[in-house]
């Protein structure tokens, strides 16, 4: 799923302006999925390095990166390769941004608007990828679709209902709690106008200010905080809004048995009712930002002197337009997973993902259908925090650890700080069902309206090995999609340092124990190898 949650990665933060309200400390503590702290954390990193840290080099930089920049500047340099299409399954992608614009797929065998299907493969002007969703994006989370149909004797029917009662009392509460500081941060920010007179104070005059009124004290004390963490009392407020946006998004449509978000008028339990959805590969609304932040991970125009550098430099983003702001359907994921293998997709990203999928059969066929067409498909962990060998995170590319797929590579986030805090406190892990973590935590690239910022997942981990296997296929186009998956495993530096799991400092696990390849994804390293390939 796709939800607008890089606002609440200040949660701890906000819960410490209640100043001792237990409540809201206690609930505000708890993890949240999809949500990365990392934008507290990374103070020590000078403003360069925020931006560019996933591209750096852990023996060079001493930051546990891909070593993009180096791959480039001692391997690459100006060698551009065959160009590869990369199909991004994702939400809708900003494909005139000025640092995507130019990398976009275009099907030339489709006339735009003239609404005809020109190359007869099912879809009526599709110029740039496929729209899955027409202009629906809320939607239900899986296992509230499950309880929303009623039908109790769905052999998930009883998990899906502990779950939503789980989890509808913690956002009720984080509701009640986030209310409570966007009122403290109001009083406080209304308090120091008041005192000063004036709506532009500045924190040298808040820090001046000498009293024993008890709430012009605690206006102080708030807005030092505030600035202490690199915001302004106005960002303060206008970032709790956001998040309260996310959290009324979450009850009032993730979390709504009543609510249906889906508008294509076709049949979502029959695979063959094809054509639905539409060639507009846009977002619908500009905070609909995660496909556009994704692509630009892989393929923002690298070195044109704006924003962000994308891994791969000789790509064309496919995109397909499948994940809403809820749980994506099995039935888009599948057919998309099928349309880009049918359209010259060489590499896959999907960046979403869900506990439960009632025709988990159809998407991993779908994978399978893509590794016996030489198509790597990369896919992220998941951000619960959890084991997921242990506990299902679809889509995947096995039943009971027997793969369909050879070319499924499955990625963890690594924040930038090397050592025992590197595993991203969201991120997923396992052994058996995790291949290979890549830089994930506060990972800076395009957003829609020639924007860019921060997001963290493990989301932004996959496209990171995305463009990996995109400049492999692009530099080495003979070696198959298989051999590109392995060359990526094979290649990621070994890492024997114990971490901290899940976030949670009493959960220390050797790095190595956490993915089949304990390994950190590698550029450098895989170019290296790749060439050694015959």
């Amino acid at each position: 799923m796709t939800m607008n949650y890089k606002l609440l990665g200040y949660i701890g933060f906000f819960a410490t302006l209640l100043l001792g309200c237990g409540s809201a400390a206690d609930i505000l503590s708890t993890p949240i999925e999809n949500i990365d702290t990392s934008p507290l954390k990374v103070a020590e990193l000078t403003e360069a390095e925020k931006k560019n840290w996933g591209h750096l080099d852990l023996e060079k930089d001493t930051i546990p990166g891909m070593a993009v920049d180096r791959a480039y500047d001692e391997l690459i340099k100006k060698k551009k390769g065959v160009k590869v299409i990369v199909a991004v399954i994702d939400s809708g992608i900003d494909i005139d941004h000025e640092d995507l614009d130019d990398v976009i797929w275009t099907n030339k065998k489709e006339t735009p608007n003239n609404g005809k299907d020109d190359d007869n493969n099912g879809y009526v002007d599709d110029v740039h990828g496929w729209n899955f969703l027409g202009d629906a994006y809320d939607e239900q989370l899986e296992y509230v679709r499950i309880l929303a149909s009623g039908d109790k004797s769905n052999p998930d029917y009883t998990a899906a209902e502990t779950k939503y009662e789980e989890d509808y009392q913690t956002w009720t509460s984080r509701k009640t709690q986030y209310d409570q500081i966007a009122q403290a941060v109001k009083n406080a920010d209304d308090t120091l106008k008041k005192h000063f007179g004036k709506d532009d104070y500045t924190i040298e005059e808040v820090n001046a200010i000498k009293t024993e009124d008890q709430t012009l004290s605690q206006a102080k004390q708030i807005a030092q905080n505030i600035n202490a963490n690199g915001l302004t009392m106005a960002k303060a407020n206008e970032e709790i809004k956001d998040a309260q946006e996310s959290i009324n998004e979450r009850l009032n449509y993730n979390l709504n048995k009543s609510f249906s978000g889906r508008k294509t008028g076709d049949d979502v339990n029959d695979l063959s009712d094809t054509g639905y959805g539409n060639g507009n590969v846009k977002p619908v609304k500009k905070s609909e930002a995660h496909g556009t932040h994704v692509a630009g991970i892989i393929a923002a125009e690298r070195n044109n002197g704006k924003g962000a550098n994308g891994v791969a430099n000789n790509v064309e983003i496919m995109s397909l337009r499948t994940v809403p702001n809820g749980d994506e359907y099995d039935k888009d994921v599948a057919l998309a997973i099928r349309y880009a293998v049918d359209n010259g997709a060489k590499v896959i990203n999907g960046s979403f993902g869900k506990s439960f999928s009632p025709h988990s059969e159809w998407v991993r066929d779908a994978i399978k259908y893509a590794s016996d067409n030489d198509v790597v498909f990369v896919h992220a962990a998941g951000n619960d925090s959890k084991n997921v060998d242990k506990v299902p995170n679809f889509p995947d590319d096995n039943v009971d650890f027997v793969e369909v797929s050879n070319t499924y590579i499955r990625v963890g986030s690594l924040t930038q700080k090397y050592g025992s805090k590197m595993v991203s406190g969201f991120s997923n892990y396992g052994k058996k069902n995790v291949d290979i973590f890549a830089p994930g935590s506060a990972i800076y690239s395009t957003m829609p309206e020639n924007e860019y910022d921060f997001n963290g997942g493990t989301s932004m981990a996959a496209p990171g090995v995305a463009g990996i296997a995109a400049l492999i296929r692009s530099q080495y186009p003979n070696l198959n999609a298989a051999q590109v998956k392995q060359v990526i495993l094979d290649s990621g530096l070994p890492l024997t340092t114990k971490v901290v799991v899940g976030g949670d400092a009493s959960n220390v696990k050797p790095f190595i124990e956490l993915s089949s390849s304990g390994k950190i994804a590698n550029a450098y390293n895989a170019l290296i190898l790749a060439s050694k390939i015959k």
